[in-house]
């Protein structure tokens, strides 16, 4: 698990950036709150709510890691505005859970779970994206606590906030409903191509029905 694959370098493959962007060198540590104490005997993945066969789906640590392993090339672009090209994410590709837990038809979006009660909303589609992947690695190197480690979900076509960090699960819904940051004024969606920063910015559609 977590060996590098041949890709060109980031300034090479990217000519351009989202909008408000810079190129960052290096991974600056941006989180909320502290950051968890990892216990392998504690840990669990758990994939639940509108599940196609109505049951909850449990993983250890040791089953969960022991999944199919993938890696995904991409940017990372964070809502603070600094963007970090070309690293290369190693884990566990969304698509995998999906398979081995699906979702009820009438599934249109995830909450994902994280440490301390931390949330995030996706569209079922952008979750389901081939790139979206569950990372345990970058650039060949499992992650450290402070990015992450033992699990965060990178979503390489949304802002980074959208991809939690230290996650623990996830939840199939029949409907939107806000994440942690979306509560607080982020934009429900994140496109950072259109720069999708704040709630404020949102049109018709973008956000949970009232």
């Amino acid at each position: 698990m977590g060996q590098p694959v041949e890709r060109e370098s980031g300034a090479a493959a990217h000519s351009e950036l989202p909008p408000g962007q810079r190129v960052q060198r290096g991974w600056p540590v941006t989180h909320y709150g502290p950051v968890p104490k990892f216990r392998p005997e504690r840990w669990e993945f758990r994939v639940f709510g509108a599940t196609a066969d109505g049951e909850k789906h449990c993983w250890t640590h040791e089953e969960f890691a022991a999944l199919p392993y993938a890696s995904v090339v991409a940017d990372l672009h964070c809502v603070t505005k600094f963007s970090m090209l070309g690293a290369e994410w190693g884990g566990i590709p969304a698509r995998t859970i999906l398979e081995i837990a699906p979702p009820a038809p009438a599934v249109t979006h995830v909450m994902v779970w994280a440490e301390y009660g931390f949330s995030s909303n996706l569209r079922l589609a952008d979750f389901a994206s081939e790139r979206t992947i569950f990372a345990t690695h970058k650039d060949g190197e499992l992650l450290t606590a402070e990015h992450g480690f033992p699990l965060r979900l990178v979503v390489p076509h949304l802002y980074a906030w959208k991809g939690p960090k230290w996650v623990r699960g996830v939840e199939y819904m029949t409907a939107d409903r806000r994440g942690f940051w979306e509560e607080r004024g982020y934009h429900n969606i994140g496109d950072p191509w259109r720069e999708q920063r704040y709630s404020y910015q949102e049109e018709p559609g973008d956000g949970p029905e009232l």
